[in-house]
C-alpha cells in the first residue's frame, strides 16, 4: 500500500501514513460507514423521517431555523474535533510516567488538521487503546445510540467522527502483528509512530 511508510533508522522502525492519502481513505470510507449506521437507522425510523415529515419540519422552522441548526452543527463539530484530540491525550496520559506533562497538542495548518503527541514511549496495547478511543467515544457509540433513540443529528455526529477516526484505525491496522508489550514512540509531526526495535519483539518472534 503506497500510503504506508515503513522505514528503519537509528530511532527504530518508522510506521506512518501519508496524511493526504489518509484523508482520501476517510472520504472513501463514507459510503460503508453510512451503510453500517444509516441503513438500520432509516429502516427503524423510516416513518419518523419520511419525506413528508422532513418537508413539514423544514417549513415549520423556516430559513432562520435552518441557519441556527447549521451554526450549532458547525460549533458542535469543531468542539468534537478538539475533544477527539483530548481523548487521545487523556487516554495516553494514564500510561505515562509524567502523565499529562507528556502530552502535547498542535495544529498542521497546511492540512487544517489538529494533532495530539505523546512524548513518552507507550506499549503497543496502550498506544492502540489511545488511538481507537476517540473513534469509539465520538463515533461508534453516538451512532449506535442514535439508532436506538432515533436522533438524526446524533447519527450524523457519530458518522462524521467515525470517518474522522479512519487515520487512527489505519495505524492500528499496521500495528496488528506487533507484540502488545512492544514499545511505541508517537511521531512528533506525522500520523504514525516509531517502533522501538531494541525493546520490542514480534508475536511469533
Amino acid at each position: 500500500m503506497k500510503t504506508i511508510i515503513n522505514n528503519t533508522d537509528e530511532k527504530g522502525r518508522l510506521i506512518t501514513i501519508d496524511i493526504v492519502k489518509a484523508n482520501i481513505y476517510a472520504i472513501l470510507s463514507l459510503i460503508p460507514i453510512i451503510i453500517i449506521f444509516g441503513l438500520p437507522f432509516f429502516i427503524i425510523w423510516k416513518d419518523k423521517y419520511s419525506l413528508t415529515n422532513i418537508s413539514t419540519y423544514i417549513h415549520s422552522i423556516g430559513a432562520s431555523g435552518i441557519a441556527t441548526i447549521s451554526i450549532k452543527l458547525i460549533i458542535v463539530t469543531l468542539l468534537g474535533v478538539v475533544i477527539h484530540e483530548l481523548i487521545h491525550g487523556i487516554t495516553w496520559s494514564f500510561y505515562t510516567k509524567k502523565g499529562w506533562k507528556s502530552i502535547n497538542f498542535g495544529f498542521i495548518w497546511q492540512m487544517l488538521t489538529p494533532y495530539c503527541h505523546c512524548s513518552e514511549p507507550l506499549t503497543v496495547k496502550h498506544y492502540i487503546l489511545g488511538s481507537v478511543m476517540p473513534g469509539i467515544i465520538l463515533g461508534q457509540i453516538p451512532a449506535l445510540v442514535a439508532i436506538q433513540n432515533g436522533n438524526i443529528f446524533l447519527l450524523l455526529f457519530g458518522i462524521f467522527f467515525s470517518i474522522a477516526a479512519v487515520g487512527d484505525y489505519m495505524i492500528v491496522f499496521l500495528l496488528r502483528n506487533e507484540a502488545s508489550d512492544s514499545l511505541i514512540l508517537d511521531h512528533e509531526t506525522e500520523v504514525g509512530c516509531w517502533l522501538l526495535e531494541d525493546n520490542s519483539k514480534k508475536k511469533d518472534g
